[in-house]
């Protein structure tokens, strides 16, 4: 939620002319909780396993609704994207060119933080969703991360080299101009995934 509130106080100048795309990336469903344990959604009957996707979907609506009342509050205009992905990064990344966006700001939690600034100290990429789109994104969307409410800026230096090319590149502090179609409209993504209650 705290993505979302930085967001709309920071980031949305005019609401009339903003679009903010919440994207929920949530994990491919291969085994369902059963009595005898955690079963392959291969072996489970269709039925078992249509009435799990549909309690998953409810909760997954029910988590929704907070952050739409919110925008809704605020008279900002949303629109939402479920995406199921083991790829969280790569999910996120994908849409970027598709839906044009020039803003994306990812909440964190602090242990992924710490582990981001560690790695950025020593010239390495941390394995964090948050730090693959860093280190991917295109250069006319910036990428902004939140912890608690808080805007952080991640050194750029030292760079971070890319995993799959043969050039580093530093991490993006500012949008470069955009050479693609523009939009007639600005539009940023939030991105948040729920908290795990052991």
């Amino acid at each position: 939620m705290d993505a979302l509130v930085w967001t709309i106080t920071h980031a949305v100048s005019d609401p009339t002319t903003t679009i903010v795309f919440l994207i929920h990336v949530f994990p491919q469903t291969k085994f369902i909780p059963m009595p005898l344990g955690m079963i392959p959604a291969s072996q489970v009957n269709p039925e078992q396993r249509e009435n799990y996707m549909a309690q998953e979907t409810s909760k997954r609506r029910d988590f929704l609704q907070k952050f739409l009342n919110l925008c809704s509050t605020s008279k900002v205009k949303v629109d939402t994207i479920l995406i199921e992905s083991d790829m969280e990064a790569k999910a996120i990344l994908e849409l970027i060119p598709i839906l044009n966006i020039t803003k994306l700001v990812l909440g964190t939690s602090k242990s992924n933080l710490r582990r981001m600034r560690s790695s950025s100290k020593r010239g390495t990429t941390a394995a964090t969703t948050e730090a693959h789109i860093l280190r991917d994104a295109p250069d006319f969307c910036e990428v902004n991360i939140i912890c608690e409410g808080k805007e952080i800026a991640i050194s750029a230096d030292p760079p971070i080299p890319m995993a799959e090319s043969p050039s580093p590149s530093p991490l993006r502090r500012s949008p470069q101009p955009h050479n693609h179609v523009q939009l007639n409209h600005d539009s940023f993504t939030c991105c948040f995934k729920p908290k795990v209650v052991s």
